[in-house]
């Protein structure tokens, strides 16, 4: 599948009808989520029959992409219910069946999925304003349950503080690329109306 193809596909993904800040709930466009997911298959073959964990996964369209891109099963996890309502939705209109989906809250998840993973992908909360530091713990939790590779979207202006992190986990980090974010209107407090992000890869030793 071609890159526009994907993203095509992409942008029949419904999205949030009311996100809710408190929970950071940022859309992953169809483009930032087509070039990360067209880049994890093509150039490092972390989809293709692979077992696929999609940590915040919100609506499901990081999930809905690594389905389309044959991942043998792709799992999603979210603490909110009404997000994962419209998660399944959106499964059944794609009419996928290698997807399923776990309510629960991501840093509190532990060691009960273990290494169970052969890829995670994830857009995580950026760890703004009442939630400082979860970025960290979704990547701390994805570390734990993958196998394989970990390929997650970050604030460029965390990128040092991640690889100090990456080293303190005896991890591998790597910068793919940069990407441009732009924030929906519904978060007013943002003074910059784009913000500049990048898929990581954190390959475990």
């Amino acid at each position: 599948m071609k890159l526009k193809e994907l993203e095509s596909c992409l942008q029949q993904v419904d999205g949030f009808e009311e996100p809710k800040i408190l929970l950071e709930q940022y859309p992953t466009s169809p483009h930032i989520a087509g070039c990360m997911l067209y880049t994890i298959h093509n150039t490092y073959d972390d989809i293709k029959n692979k077992l696929v964990a999609d940590l915040g996964c919100g609506c499901g369209v990081l999930s809905i992409g690594a389905a389309v891109l044959d991942a043998g099963l792709c799992v999603g996890f979210d603490i909110d219910s009404g997000a994962l309502d419209i998660f399944k939705q959106n499964v059944e209109e794609f009419e996928l069946s290698n997807i399923d989906t776990v309510q629960t809250d991501v840093s509190t998840i532990g060691s009960s999925f273990a290494k169970k993973f052969d890829t995670v992908i994830m857009n995580p909360p950026f760890g703004t304003k009442h939630n400082q530091g979860i970025d960290m713990q979704f990547l701390k939790t994805a570390i734990s349950m993958a196998r394989g590779a970990v390929y997650s979207l970050h604030k460029t202006t965390t990128r040092d503080h991640i690889s100090k992190k990456a080293s303190d986990w005896k991890v591998k980090m790597e910068v793919i690329a940069e990407l441009r974010y732009d924030l929906p209107a519904s978060y007013k407090f943002h003074k910059k109306k784009s913000m500049a992000m990048y898929p990581i890869d954190m390959m475990l030793n």
